[in-house]
């Protein structure tokens, strides 16, 4: 997807979490928690659940941490764990993008990794272009379709002047050609 009409140097960024309504793989996610929300996630089949003991090594070995980090797409994080989250792997979390999303204790896990393991980040920094997966060869149209469809309405919100700042959408396989969409734009 490219864009246009839109200075890059003001700071234009795009950092949404999108849920696509049919994944190809589900995507791994990591709860840092101890105690009840820990038990929780376990019995909710979390990729992984982290408390403070394994916190506490990863402060101590950062290439450990960064081997760990590299493993995970999303992080959940208890609330209460967050400033020890921030500080054992801040430097590294922060820079890929993959900075926890805080859960409240009474909050339902199962619903959070439900929504995370079906969904897929897409950020835009400094270009005027998106790269992303929506799918994979073996998926059927519809699918493909809804999936492209979720992922330009979570972008269009997030455009300055919606659809009109869509110039291009190029859907292509891994090393097959690109399939140009032409862009309807909606009249307001």
């Amino acid at each position: 997807m490219n864009f246009k009409d839109i200075d890059v140097k003001k700071g234009f960024q795009i950092n949404e979490t999108v849920q696509l309504p049919k994944t190809t793989s589900p995507a791994r996610v990591c709860v840092i928690a101890s105690g009840d929300m820990g038990i929780k996630a376990k019995s909710a089949s979390a990729d992984r659940v982290i408390d403070t003991d394994e916190l506490s090594t990863f402060a101590e070995n950062k290439r450990a941490a960064r081997k760990f980090v590299n493993q995970y797409d999303f992080f959940l994080a208890d609330t209460k764990m967050m400033p020890t989250v921030g500080k054992a792997l801040g430097q590294i979390l922060g820079p890929r993008g993959k900075m926890p999303t805080p859960v409240p204790f009474n909050a339902p896990i199962e619903a959070f990794l439900d929504r995370f393991r079906s969904s897929m980040r897409v950020r835009v920094r400094g270009s005027l272009s998106l790269s992303c997966k929506i799918g994979n060869e073996t998926m059927d149209e519809a699918a493909l379709t809804a999936n492209a469809m979720a992922v330009i309405g979570a972008v269009e919100k997030k455009l300055p002047n919606g659809d009109k700042n869509m110039k291009r959408i190029m859907i292509k396989t891994t090393m097959g050609g690109a399939v140009k969409q032409k862009i309807q734009t909606r009249r307001k």
